[in-house]
């Protein structure tokens, strides 16, 4: 037997071809009976066979019960399919005479005793319908018992305790120094809290960390009772909240009752937000059983005693919608902000990741942090990933850079679009669109450096173009806003100046940039109407509140903002037309060169600036920097057919494949 096969899955085959047997042979045995000829015969009738020596086969069965013999056999002239049966009396004269008979005549005689006097016959019959009854009825209360323990259960708390030998410590967590530094002092306390007690000092009871997704809020709590050593209870806030009201409240109460018994411990709450929202909002009444929980975990947290040693720490990415009362001191009295990283967090978190990933030479993960500025941990982590996957499709024992390029592409964008088709008209509106974009980013002082322009589809997008900040900032400037307004308006403008004629390919552009006029009028101040904020930043994930919001502004002042709007969009666009036609020539040339490469880099972009054209090719491998020409031709030598109406994208995986 092949001993990749499951032993159960034989069995389970097996069973219908046993089950198909057990039938014939039943069939086989009914058929058989009812064409058994059976002859009943009285005690007189019997006798006279008896004595007319017409009995051949002879079976006797004693029937003590019953006080009867059992007699069966056949009789003179019977075919093969008929017998008779008779009933005699149980006595002494009638064995004696039977026994004469058999002595005299010589036929067959067979006696058998009464199966009803076996032992055996009499415990099965007797005994096992007991036994049967009994165990049946054990198993029933079993179970019920099983199910009653399970409903005590209920209330008990779902938070596990972290046993897990690879404890994650702060050489793991990247890129986040100073909330290291704010939950340090936790780690000092649960390991002396006599150096605390003895100036009066209170450690927080409880550690809010809050901020995008991805940024290591999880990992840094795992850290914090890995550094400390202590018991580790973890738990996500949606365990508390039940169908039946009171088990959430009764899981807090457990759970602080256990933890207690483990002092001093850490209780890890992820997505608080789940149990901890504010109380009476939303249309339609409260929600009965998470007030409830919220109202017992504000109670555990206030009620027990200062320097108890337990320490809670609960991780969200939406304070804003938490109930004020979960936030005032006494409960979580510290809230750390887990921020994106900047350009040095994200060289330390890349450093962490690449620790097992081979890099090609030339690839420094500092140049690589520059060219990801808005990456989370998550996100940087992932990144690698998807290059380490691209090698290996690739069948390349290193990392190079173009894996690295087409990773960032993917997490930004999706998967590039191969095998999408468009015309040859449709590819040149794109090449002069995202030139547009190019050119507005060279020609600006404040604008943003251009790191990558395509025309190769990915997502909804026909092509894109990668623009990241020259350096990042803490805050931006009035003309840093306005040069990214007229930036996300070069499309539009090329496509106008050169096609006479506009595309829906600009509605992403134009959504960012309306966006950002709306936020310079209404938020920040920076328009003819004054330092005024007429909208309050981000929105609420609340029904009730979205009806019931207010309007801060009359209707003549919406006019204003509507109008101040549109003179920053015109204005911008304005600019970027003048900018656009002073480099028509540029603007020819990013776009053709786009055409035959559809791919360009800054490195390449900057010497096309410089030199007016692309870097000579050199033959080799590197089939990712060459054009589509070139590409062509050495797919012609390979014997690849249609290698003239291939895209370059095509043609990369022809060869690839070709060459392996």
């Amino acid at each position: 037997m092949n001993k990749g096969i499951d032993k159960k899955t034989v069995k389970r085959g097996l069973l219908p071809y046993l089950f198909l047997a057990l039938i014939m042979l039943l069939v086989l045995y009914v058929f058989n009976v009812m064409n058994q000829d059976v002859h009943v015969l009285t005690y007189d009738e019997f006798v006279k066979a008896l004595d007319g020596k017409e009995i051949t086969e002879l079976e006797l069965v004693a029937r003590g019960n019953a006080y009867t013999y059992e007699a069966s056999g056949t009789l003179e002239g019977y075919q093969e399919n008929e017998s008779f049966f008779a009933r005699l009396p149980l006595s002494e004269q009638v064995m004696k005479r039977i026994v004469a008979a058999s002595d005299e005549q010589g036929f067959k005689f067979i006696t058998t005793p009464d199966p009803s006097s076996s032992s055996f016959l009499l415990i099965v019959v007797n005994v096992l319908p007991i036994l049967l009854l009994v165990g049946v009825a054990f198993w029933f209360f079993s179970r019920q018992m099983a199910g009653n323990k399970s409903s005590m259960d209920f209330g008990k708390s779902k938070a596990r305790l972290n046993t897990d030998n690879n404890k994650v410590t702060f050489k793991d967590v990247a890129g986040l120094k100073e909330e290291k530094e704010e939950v340090k002092e936790l780690i000092d306390f649960l390991k002396n809290p006599k150096k605390f007690q003895k100036l009066g000092a209170r450690i927080p009871k409880g550690v809010l960390l809050f901020g995008p997704p991805g940024t290591g809020k999880t990992l840094l709590a795992k850290a914090v009772a890995g550094e400390a050593n202590v018991p580790f209870y973890f738990i996500s806030g949606s365990d508390f909240v039940e169908l039946f009201v009171g088990v959430g409240a009764s899981r807090v109460r457990d759970m602080f009752q256990q933890a207690k018994r483990n002092a001093p411990c850490l209780i890890f709450i992820d997505e608080i937000d789940a149990v901890g929202r504010q109380r009476g909002t939303g249309l339609g009444g409260g929600h009965d059983e998470r007030e409830q929980t919220l109202n017992q975990l504000l109670t555990e947290m206030d009620g027990f005693g200062a320097n108890e040693g337990i320490i809670i720490i609960a991780a969200t990415n939406r304070p804003d919608v938490l109930d004020p009362a979960l936030l005032r001191p006494g409960r979580f009295d510290r809230q750390v902000t887990v921020n994106l990283p900047d350009v040095k967090g994200r060289e330390e978190i890349l450093a962490v990741h690449a620790k097992n990933k081979v890099l090609a030479d030339g690839i420094t993960l500092a140049n690589l942090a520059k060219r990801t500025p808005g990456f989370s941990g998550a996100d940087l982590e992932n990144l690698l990933n998807e290059a380490a996957l691209l090698a290996v499709r690739r069948n390349k024992d290193k990392i190079t850079m173009s894996e690295i390029d087409e990773a960032t592409d993917r997490v930004l964008m999706g998967p590039a679009k191969t095998s999408h088709k468009y015309s040859e008209n449709d590819r040149k509106l794109v090449a002069y669109h995202e030139a547009g974009h190019a050119v507005i980013g060279l020609k600006l002082s404040n604008a943003s450096d251009v790191q990558k322009v395509t025309i190769i589809p990915r997502g909804s997008a026909g092509g894109y173009n990668m623009m990241v900040p020259s350096e990042e900032k803490l805050c931006s400037t009035k003309t840093d806003l306005l040069e990214e307004i007229t930036g996300l308006l070069g499309g539009r403008t090329a496509e106008e100046i050169v096609f006479g004629e506009i595309t829906t390919g600009a509605h992403n552009d134009f959504e960012k940039a309306t966006k950002i006029a709306r936020a310079m009028v209404c938020e920040y101040g920076m328009s003819d109407l004054g330092p005024l904020q007429f909208e309050q930043p981000g929105g609420s994930v609340f029904l009730g509140r979205d009806y019931n919001k207010t309007q801060h502004f009359s209707n003549e002042v919406a006019n204003e903002i509507d109008m101040e709007m549109r003179k920053i969009i015109n204005d911008c666009h304005k600019k970027a037309t003048e900018i656009i036609k002073k480099n028509r020539d540029l603007l020819k040339l990013i776009a053709d060169t786009l055409l035959e490469y559809e791919t360009l880099t800054k490195e390449q972009i900057d010497y096309l600036v410089k030199n007016g054209k692309m870097p000579e090719e050199e033959d080799g491998d590197n089939y990712e920097s060459m054009s589509v020409t070139k590409l062509r031709e050495i797919a012609k030598e390979k014997g690849i057919k249609n290698y003239s109406k291939m895209s370059k994208a095509e043609l990369l995986k022809e060869l690839d494949e070709a060459n392996h």
